[in-house]
């Protein structure tokens, strides 16, 4: 009957659809109270499982949002792997690995957030990357793919 393009369009409609008595079993029906549990979580913080690997099994990563961006932060645990060139590279969903900032900086100062960029549509694996060696030094994943 319409198309709803957007997932706010959708919402709306849904909305619509279900005060005018007309929903059936058909109809693309969303679950409001989730979707705000999850927006509520993604402010809160989403807690990956703990880094495992040969370098880097040490903390875990949370994604939180700061100022409307996705935020990935390293816990105060994390142990910086001592090789030549570790990277942040996340996996989304789909298995797309997108390497982003150095791990390291000048001294002993590290890179201990980073932006998800808007074009990785999810996250569902933090993975340090060894540029040099290109091989993984640990991952961490997250239960659920987050935005």
């Amino acid at each position: 009957m319409f198309a709803f393009h957007s997932p706010a369009a959708r919402l709306f409609g849904t909305v619509l659809i279900a005060a005018a008595g007309l929903a059936c079993s058909s109809a693309p029906m969303r679950d409001i109270a989730s979707d705000a549990a999850t927006d509520a979580g993604a402010r809160f913080g989403h807690k990956s499982t703990p880094f495992a690997g040969a370098k880097a099994n040490q903390g875990f990563v949370t994604h939180v949002l700061e100022d409307g961006k996705s935020v990935l932060v390293l816990s105060d645990d994390f142990v910086v792997p001592e090789t030549p060139a570790p990277h942040w590279q996340l996996v989304d969903s789909r298995g797309n690995a997108y390497l982003l900032n150095r791990l390291k900086i000048k001294g002993d100062r590290f890179n201990k957030t980073v932006v998800i960029p808007p074009f990785v549509h999810d996250v569902a694996r933090v993975q340090i990357w060894c540029a040099f060696a290109e091989t993984v030094l640990g991952e961490a994943s997250f239960e659920k793919a987050v935005r």
